[in-house]
């Protein structure tokens, strides 16, 4: 069974209530409330949990939902509209503003404050813990844009800040974890927050470890890292369970699970159904955890769908919202942020590329096991998916980067993105979205596509055309619209410089 490493409910609503709010999303946003908090009485633990559940509600919904649909896991539902331009791989200026502003406005200026406050009362336990999180959204942000306000951000004296490039960020963001662990003891406490509520800093600093290694194994195949890999990994001190948000959710509006609260609170619309191209991977291996992160359809079956920009008409013998099988997600459904499985795929492509090939194909079937316990199921199930997907130190990327793909479907997706992008598997097959979905004929034949494969989806975005995953989105309007030191657009197919 998976390690929960998190705070109590009752802890965290109560804090909430004391403070007189009841929305997670909202919970002490002191950039949107200047005249409750005073310098003479702010504190780290009055500023971080705000940031850090701004962060969550970005990372484990709009961040989810893109790609979800980018790494081909989600379709768009027959019948509803919603997202069919993420279905088409299409990313504009003004789809991710939201995210990104939020990412910016309500994380890291609160953050700073939480490091400013941490640094001034010696209290280096929240410095390391805010700088987690800080490290984190600046890895989200170069993810999707390749370049950022990195270095003048979060300066309200300038506000045209120049933009850093994403190869100078990184490594910029491993100093600051360096930087903060050098300070922070694993017997420090750390201020209020919903992650590790009431412990030490031993789990953030395993965290921080953990985040780390996915940065740095991120940019290995961009710039010499082995070095710091090396000594990383020689420390062993990753974190000894998955890692989640889970009890700061209440079935209330606003206050769920933030994926939950957009696709399945009642009264919003159902968009996301499953795709054929993570079905199919599914049915291949006989792959009990589909049964856990997917939910059947009408006929008690998994179904998915296909990646098209086409609305399908209500003609159509496919047009059936409840012939699909929808992600298995409740209120209070985890948001993961590093996964044990995650940490131990890295670590076997590591020990592929600079140790030893048995160490590595141990790590790959401790991460195909790992995953499994996450769901919540055991070695027998896992073995089933390493019979059909056995290590290869002659293909490792190849079943490494299936299996991670699969694993982040149900725990991260879009971290599955990212390393779809990076490692390049699965890869795109001979099918295509047409092949498998003839609009004129109305006729659907998912078992053309062969299994770990992907598809180019009908009706393409022209920005990404055929064959190819949406490698950087366009800066958002929001960004562009009030900055002239905006760089130009590589356009949508440039890789982000750790996927050249």
């Amino acid at each position: 069974m998976k390690t929960k490493i998190f705070h109590t409910m009752a802890v965290a609503l109560g804090m909430a209530a004391a403070l007189g709010t009841t929305s997670c999303d909202s919970y002490l946003d002191i950039n949107a409330n200047p005249n409750s908090l005073t310098e003479d009485n702010l504190d780290a633990s009055m500023v971080f949990p705000g940031a850090e559940l701004a962060f969550v509600t970005q990372y484990g919904s709009r961040l989810r939902i893109f790609g979800g649909y980018y790494s081909q896991y989600y379709s768009q539902l027959p019948g509803t509209s919603n997202y069919l331009p993420l279905s088409s791989f299409t990313q504009t200026s003004g789809l991710s503003n939201n995210c990104y502003t939020q990412l910016y406005m309500r994380v890291l200026n609160n953050l700073n404050t939480v490091r400013t406050l941490a640094e001034a009362d010696d209290d280096m336990g929240s410095y390391l813990a805010a700088t987690v999180m800080r490290v984190a959204t600046f890895q989200v942000l170069v993810d999707c844009y390749g370049t950022v306000p990195y270095t003048e951000a979060l300066d309200s004296s300038n506000p045209m800040p120049n933009y850093d490039e994403g190869e100078d960020i990184y490594p910029a963001l491993v100093t600051e974890l360096d930087d903060a662990l050098s300070k922070a003891a694993a017997g420090d406490p750390v201020c209020t927050n919903f992650l590790f509520q009431g412990e030490t800093a031993t789990n953030w600093i395993r965290t921080a470890n953990a985040l780390k290694l996915r940065i740095l194994m991120r940019m290995s195949n961009a710039v010499n890292v082995q070095s710091q890999l090396a000594a990383l990994i020689a420390e062993d001190n990753f974190p000894k369970g998955d890692v989640y948000w889970q009890d700061c959710w209440a079935n209330q509006a606003a206050n769920t699970n933030p994926f939950y609260y957009e696709e399945f609170y009642p009264g919003q619309q159902n968009n996301i159904s499953l795709n054929v191209a993570l079905e199919n991977t599914y049915e291949d291996a006989q792959d009990a955890r589909e049964a856990v992160v997917w939910n059947v359809n009408d006929e008690d079956d998994y179904q998915g769908w296909v990646s098209t920009a086409v609305g399908i008409t209500s003609q159509s013998q496919y047009f059936n919202s409840t012939g699909y099988s929808r992600p298995n997600i409740v209120y209070n459904s985890p948001v993961y942020f590093v996964t044990k499985a995650e940490t131990e795929f890295f670590l076997a492509e590591y020990e592929q590329r600079y140790g030893s090939a048995s160490a590595a194909k141990e790590h790959y079937e401790n991460a195909v096991i790992a995953s499994f316990e996450t769901c919540g199921l055991g070695s027998d199930e896992a073995q089933l998916v390493l019979n059909a997907y056995p290590y290869s130190s002659s293909d490792y990327m190849r079943v490494i980067g299936i299996q991670k793909w699969v694993h982040l479907a149900g725990t991260n997706p879009f971290e599955g993105y990212c390393e779809l992008r990076r490692i390049g598997y699965p890869a795109f097959g001979s099918v295509q979205g047409e092949d498998i979905y003839n609009q004129s004929a109305d006729n659907f034949q998912p078992m053309l596509l062969s299994p770990g494969t992907l598809y180019t989806p009908i009706q393409v975005s022209s920005d990404v055309g055929a064959n190819q995953l949406l490698e950087r989105w366009p800066l958002p309007s929001s960004s562009t619209s009030t900055n002239s030191n905006v760089p130009e657009f590589l356009g949508a197919t440039t890789p982000i410089f750790w996927a050249k």
